[in-house]
């Protein structure tokens, strides 16, 4: 269970944010071999300068259009992770117009979840 969250700039429209909602879940759908309704993103918008973005000295040129991922998952595999990088940079480059440069990821794993009910459904065994 991805749970994807996309800081950016405001200023998207519905139909954009829903377009690279759709390229990030087919990348996690592709990449970590994640059911089609294992789905749950959430976007935050900003105001421009409440986001200060920059390349960690590797010459990275940032755009308005960026786009911040915080993934948070069960653990997957170097190959996994090297993968959805690579398949999610692409999507939002070809249907978005995102230029790669503009896409920055993390991924913290955790293991533990509760989807509802009060119950930890890896841990009991029902996921």
């Amino acid at each position: 269970m991805p749970l994807i969250r996309f800081d950016l700039i405001e200023g998207r429209t519905k139909e954009e944010l829903k377009t690279l909602l759709d390229a990030a879940h087919e990348a996690m759908v592709e990449a970590f071999s994640v059911p089609e309704r294992d789905r749950y993103q959430i976007v935050h918008q900003h105001p421009e300068h409440e986001m200060i973005i920059e390349d960690t000295g590797l010459g990275f040129e940032r755009t308005n259009s960026m786009v911040i991922v915080s993934k948070t998952s069960r653990p997957r595999s170097e190959e996994q992770k090297k993968t959805f990088y690579n398949l999610l940079v692409r999507n939002l480059k070809e249907r978005c117009g995102i230029d790669p440069q503009d896409v920055m990821v993390s991924i913290t794993v955790n293991g533990d979840w509760s989807f509802g009910n009060g119950t930890a459904q890896f841990l009991t065994g029902d996921l």
